[in-house]
């Protein structure tokens, strides 16, 4: 039996590495490190869980970051379940994609781990 899929979208890092995490709560792991390429892979592999960051962009002019544009493919994907990270300083940001997306789960940064893994575990 195939374990479900969590696709890693990780633009900035800066954080730790979880994808030991990911894999102890149940997951087969897939790190892209550019959202473009972050979007095929979510059309072409529907994943089960997307974990990614809120990057507060100002220069673009009708979204707040690509995060925005990746919500616009997984709102195909009924089933699919979003955790994203983002830094306190973003989050009036952040609160205008709240207003109109859905997330499983938001952690400010510094990620609490063990309620990470936690919440991750929950959906597999």
């Amino acid at each position: 039996m195939s374990r479900p899929l969590l696709l890693s979208v990780i633009e900035m890092g800066g954080y730790p590495d979880f994808t030991p995490l990911y894999r102890r709560a149940g997951y087969d792991v897939l790190v892209e490190t550019r959202m473009r390429k972050a979007m095929g892979t979510i059309r072409k592999k529907q994943p089960a869980v997307i974990v990614a960051e809120f990057n507060f962009q100002s220069d673009f002019r009708d979204r707040t970051s690509s995060l925005e544009s990746m919500m616009s493919v997984v709102e195909r994907l009924p089933d699919t379940k979003v955790i994203v990270f983002y830094e306190q300083e973003y989050s009036h940001q952040f609160e205008r994609l709240l207003a109109v997306h859905r997330f499983y789960r938001t952690f400010t940064f510094p990620i609490p781990e063990q309620v990470l893994e936690d919440s991750i575990q929950l959906l597999a």
